[in-house]
């Protein structure tokens, strides 16, 4: 048995060579009848052309859909790449858009802090908000400024559009401002044009009553509403707000200074009020 496979080997062994030797005649030779300029040459080149391409061309169909579908595979993934990378960019622009907006608003809101015109003798210490203690009960804010600033109970505190309260409880470095919509807020007022005199009474609404006018029948929604500076509380002439009748007959204040966006407040030293 192991001698007819040796004998076998050696029958296949020179066969294998000469057609190796074969092909490889037959690949140089063509690669010479390639490179040779000859216009004979050229016809039988396309001759083979003509004659062996468009028989291949059923097998090269698949070849060619595969390598399609692989580009357009990789083109796929670079669309897909770009398409995050664009998602990540928009939401980072959204990011500062909102970023923008806010400290554009916050801007806004400083220079009308900084465009408030009060009377010149009345110099102004300017906090932020720092606690909404607002309740059911009670409405008031709470600055980081106090003592140490120099501020004292009574003292009037304003935002950009109007008067916000005033002060009612100092520490050294924080103070409690106690809006006009508290309960326990009482502030003489004043209605112009008429000059009429009247007491803005807190009720925990935005809209607080204007009451005690001292004739009615000279007041008009619309009229302006300002501190009258009976008594001490407060300096005259500080804007409140506008008179405006509310749907069961009552007069009320619709006030100047914006209750929902208290975030800097001016509080104005009445040395008049220093004990």
């Amino acid at each position: 048995m192991s001698n007819d496979r040796q004998t076998q080997t050696d029958y296949f062994a020179p066969l294998r060579r000469a057609i190796t030797v074969i092909l490889l005649l037959g690949l140089f030779g063509l690669f010479v009848l390639w490179r040779i300029d000859s216009p004979r040459v050229e016809k039988f080149r396309a001759l083979v052309i003509d004659t062996f391409v468009p028989s291949f061309e059923w097998m090269l169909r698949p070849m060619t859909s595969v390598v399609k579908l692989a580009q357009d595979y990789q083109s796929y993934e670079k669309l897909l790449e770009q398409n995050k990378e664009l998602r990540r960019e928009l939401q980072q622009m959204k990011s500062w858009k909102e970023a923008a907006l806010q400290l554009e608003q916050e801007n806004a809101r400083l220079l009308d802090l900084n465009q408030l015109r009060v009377d010149s003798k009345l110099t102004h210490v300017s906090g932020i908000v720092v606690a909404d203690s607002g309740s059911p009960f009670r409405q008031s804010v709470l600055l980081n400024i106090g003592s140490r600033d120099g501020i004292q109970d009574g003292w009037a505190a304003m935002d950009g559009l109007g008067l916000v309260g005033r002060i009612s409880g100092v520490g050294s470095s924080t103070s409690r401002v106690i809006l006009l919509t508290d309960n326990a807020s009482q502030i003489p007022v004043i209605i112009q044009p008429s000059g009429q005199q009247a007491i803005l009474m807190g009720d925990n609404s935005y809209a607080p009553p204007v009451e005690f006018i001292e004739n009615v029948d000279l007041v008009r929604p619309g009229d302006r509403i300002v501190t009258s500076g009976e008594g001490g509380v407060l300096p005259a002439g500080l804007l409140i707000g506008t008179l405006a009748l509310d749907p069961n007959n009552r007069l009320r204040a619709r006030l100047a200074a914006d209750y929902e966006r208290l975030e800097f407040l001016k509080v104005l030293r009445d040395y008049g009020t220093e004990k």
